[in-house]
């Protein structure tokens, strides 16, 4: 389960930025996680929940967007939306497509006091 590492440095990066800018409590987070990032937001939440108690994030709210998996197609040149990695552009059939977004994550907002 690479969500416990994942959180690891997630719990590091937020501790690191805390100090840089004077923050002593993290109140809420926003994280962006796509769908084809491997990565099972739920495993991830659950492992915040377990490490986040005596870090600078234990009070944290985690709030987790998972966006749609978005592509272009090299056969028809549509802009699309797919549920999965390897399905066919749902304007022509076309295989052709090149990923834009969907295997990220990022962390969007840091709400801290």
């Amino acid at each position: 389960m690479h969500e416990v590492s994942i959180c690891q440095h997630l719990l590091a990066l937020l501790s690191q930025e805390a100090k840089q800018h004077g923050v002593n409590k993290i109140i809420r987070l926003r994280l962006e996680i796509g769908r084809l990032s491997c990565l099972d937001p739920e495993a991830l939440r659950f492992a915040f929940d377990a490490m986040a108690p005596g870090t600078i994030a234990e009070a944290a709210e985690l709030q987790i967007d998972q966006p749609p998996v978005r592509a272009t197609c090299g056969d028809c040149g549509a802009a699309v939306e797919l549920d999965a990695r390897f399905d066919p552009c749902p304007s022509c059939g076309g295989t052709r497509l090149e990923l834009q977004s969907g295997d990220e994550m990022r962390l969007l907002e840091m709400e801290a006091a």
